[in-house]
């Protein structure tokens, strides 16, 4: 799968399949993601624009290096995306923060928008959108096709799992986003969830179901 990045570090891989585990408690799941997010945003940052900026070090004058442009947005698709954003701040504190709010329908499995807010001047921002779950795909391309209207510099996607038809579905729609994920699983359910996945991400980070 082009354009798809499988982050295959060790700490990332155990602590997945912590998380994974039916018994895992919302206290743990929560803290885990948080911890693996954290990971995953360095891989995801590596290629960052950078600029050159002089600065006084407490011995003498150098030069540094300083993130290009104006500063990174976190987009999270709502709710489940929220477990995402402490760890990806652990990182990237300055970050600006926006949210679109996707629910699927149960019929169709099709996302249906109800909240989107973001930061101002879009247009010289990079964007990374979070989710943990990439499952038909159909939210993620919504998501994105929202936030190409407001052209940013670039977009990323990043989820925990994805499944192959929720990568086929985004890349056929934005060929040009990449896909940053920890795994991708074998399949999608009847129900459209991921197998073998790990449940509703959502109902477990907030206890909820």
């Amino acid at each position: 799968m082009s354009n798809v990045t499988v982050i295959t570090h060790p700490l990332v891989q155990h602590k997945l399949t912590l998380m994974r585990k039916k018994d895992a408690s919302t206290n743990s799941f929560r803290r885990l993601l948080g911890e693996l997010s954290t990971l995953m945003a360095y891989e995801v940052t590596r290629d960052m624009p950078l600029q050159d900026v002089q600065i006084e070090t407490p011995l003498e004058t150098m030069t540094g290096k300083v993130i290009d442009g104006k500063k990174l947005v976190l987009v999270s698709i709502l709710r489940a995306g929220n477990g995402f954003l402490d760890g990806m701040l652990n990182v990237v504190p300055g970050a600006r923060v926006g949210h679109i709010g996707l629910y699927r329908d149960p019929q169709t499995l099709q996302p249906v928008e109800y909240y989107f807010k973001m930061p101002s001047e879009m247009q010289e921002r990079d964007i990374i959108v979070v989710d943990p779950m990439l499952a038909t795909g159909n939210s993620a391309a919504a998501a994105v096709e929202r936030l190409k209207k407001l052209q940013p510099r670039s977009i990323k996607f990043v989820c925990l799992l994805a499944a192959p038809e929720g990568v086929a579905t985004l890349q056929k729609a934005h060929p040009d986003v990449p896909i940053f994920t920890a795994a991708i699983d074998r399949e999608l359910n009847d129900h459209g969830y991921i197998l073998p996945g790990l449940g509703d991400a959502g109902d477990r980070i907030f206890g909820t179901k």
